[in-house]
């Protein structure tokens, strides 16, 4: 492909997985990238030479996915979704990265061969490193957040949203069980000076100001992808005396929408935690959730 043929991107901006920090674009293909040396870096590894790869007479797989080791352990598709794309940044630089799907399952080829004994003490710390990138990644949220992080949300065309919103949200009513930990609500009622009570001799949820549905929906609801809390809402409205016939958590998928909101309340538990009184909780919450093209670290440090 010419120089003038290479796709160009849109938006940029860099992805932030715990101490990682991987530049990523979407191209004017629609496609999502995350930059070569970004990847090379976030494994651990120093930025490989430019250029496909081959092994075994395959094509597509990058230099450090070539070592007979792993072979066992590398599916088909990563030899498909692996293949390095050429592409021009927003400053006309000519820049190499791979599609976005390609990190989680790059971890997962790690991650088994570790379990399996077979890694050398080179690729053991690559292995670690993967691990922590898995906590923090799914192949259809990084996609999510990838848009959040480029500010490319805003120009996501509909049936993209579709895409993410059958992801999400469950074709079926789920059957009802607690996301929000009691530790979560006493923490919240800590801050915000409000006395907590429970009913009987077994904890039941707290007896508050209705005003905390408010907060958990800005906190935990809103902080879902663009266009989520609107079909929830969409699907299951409130009344005239703000009752809603189902919870949330049961409109969401089993797959993703929930445990990306369980990952949210541990993560805002913890900013309770952090904070003395309410106006402290927000000035942590507004750094950890950014509102213009940024998000939450996943990983620790």
């Amino acid at each position: 492909m010419s120089d003038v043929n290479l796709p160009k991107a849109l938006d940029e901006g860099v992805l932030r997985i715990g101490s990682a920090e991987i530049p990523c674009a979407v191209l004017d293909s629609g496609q999502r990238v995350l930059t070569q040396s970004g990847v090379m870096r976030a494994l651990g590894r120093a930025r490989q030479a430019k250029g496909r790869q081959y092994y075994d007479g395959d094509v597509n797989l990058p230099a450090f996915l070539t070592a007979k080791n792993l072979k066992p352990f590398i599916p088909n598709e990563l030899y498909v979704t692996s293949s390095q794309i050429t592409f021009r940044q927003a400053k006309g630089n000519i820049a190499y990265g791979y599609p976005a799907e390609l990190l989680a399952k790059v971890c997962r080829v790690f991650v088994k061969a570790d379990l399996a004994g077979v890694l050398t003490k080179m690729q053991e710390p690559i292995a670690q490193q993967a691990a922590r990138l898995l906590e923090g990644l799914e192949d259809v949220a990084i996609i999510a957040l990838i848009d959040e992080a480029t500010g490319y949300q805003d120009k996501r065309a509909k049936d993209e949203l579709q895409t993410i919103l059958s992801a999400y949200i469950s074709p079926s009513l789920l059957p009802w069980t607690e996301k929000f930990p009691k530790d979560f609500f006493q923490e919240m009622f800590r801050v915000w000076g409000w006395d907590w009570q429970t009913v009987g001799s077994s904890y039941k949820g707290p007896i508050g100001p209705r005003y905390a549905g408010k907060i958990i929906k800005q906190v935990i609801y809103e902080n879902l992808p663009p266009g989520v809390l609107e079909e929830i809402e969409r699907v299951n409205p409130a009344d005239r005396k703000w009752q809603r016939k189902s919870r949330m958590s049961q409109i969401l998928s089993l797959e993703i929408g929930n445990p990306h909101v369980e990952k949210l309340v541990a993560n805002v538990t913890m900013l309770f935690r952090l904070s003395d009184n309410k106006e402290q909780f927000w000035r942590n919450f507004n750094r950890a959730f950014p509102k213009q093209g940024g998000q939450i670290e996943l990983l620790p440090e």
